[in-house]
């Protein structure tokens, strides 16, 4: 750090913010799961498929599914738009709220307004969560449906369907988890660009986490270098190659310390 600036502390993702996003989409989950469950054993019960020509388990057992999908599309197209604008509204209060505490300590006082950049990114962000949520239910009773149908064709118990249906339950709960972390590193972090850019910050030291099992070589290598947040940091990496900024990436957990400059 030079004499004549000061490099404040980074606007860490509020965990807070993050488990409730997670614990609402599961508990939606763990609704549909149990409804899956029930209208697919009560159909595969009333229509036991078996090694033979007659189609009518897999006509009976499709039509079963499709009803289940389109009603769960509709409650999750419902749930969608609501939790959206939710949880970027709670990530924006909270990130500005960080952001003028972190600047207060460091002898500043700032009032932030609601901006025409910063509207974009919540617009932005509330659609980017809508879609995730509505997809939620279409990977998952398309896996259902697809492993229905192979049991019916190979003559499968209910119990080896039941089986993957849990296992599959497991995988979108873990994907939801993914879903609320990266959401809430990805919209704290760009509403943290707006922000230093609309403060005239011209400089930020690139902060990686050291958290997660594998992480990016090129983000660990940049830890502790500045960047532009007006412009971003070029990534090397042979997948990114282009200008990127910390919590962008999908999984990414980097955030950034503004650099104020001018001081004696």
């Amino acid at each position: 750090m030079k004499r004549n600036e000061k490099v404040l502390r980074p606007v860490w993702p509020n965990q807070g913010v993050e488990a409730a996003f997670r614990e609402k989409l599961r508990a939606l989950i763990a609704e549909m799961h149990r409804s899956t469950l029930y209208w697919t054993k009560a159909a595969y019960r009333a229509n036991k498929p078996v090694l033979a020509q007659d189609a009518s388990p897999a006509a009976q057992l499709r039509i079963a599914i499709n009803k289940m999908t389109k009603y769960w599309g509709k409650r999750f197209d419902q749930a969608a738009k609501e939790l959206a604008v939710y949880f970027t509204t709670a990530m924006h209060k909270r990130s500005d709220a960080n952001l003028r505490a972190i600047l207060k300590r460091g002898g500043f006082t700032v009032r932030f307004k609601m901006t025409k950049a910063m509207q974009d990114v919540m617009t932005a962000t509330i659609a980017e969560q809508v879609g995730l949520i509505r997809s939620i239910p279409q990977q998952y009773l398309g896996k259902v449906q697809g492993e229905v149908m192979r049991s019916v064709q190979t003559g499968r118990d209910l119990a080896t369907l039941t089986d993957f249906i849990d296992d599959h339950y497991d995988v979108t709960r873990k994907r939801a988890t993914l879903i609320a972390r990266d959401q809430n590193n990805k919209a704290t972090a760009s509403m943290m660009r707006v922000r230093q850019v609309e403060l005239g910050i011209e400089e930020c030291e690139w902060l990686h986490s050291h958290a997660g099992k594998k992480p990016r070589k090129t983000h660990l290598a940049n830890h502790g270098k500045r960047y532009d947040p007006a412009k971003g940091w070029y990534d090397p990496d042979p997948k990114v190659k282009r200008y990127i900024w910390p919590g962008e990436l999908i999984n990414c957990r980097c955030v950034s310390k503004p650099v104020i400059k001018g001081f004696t």
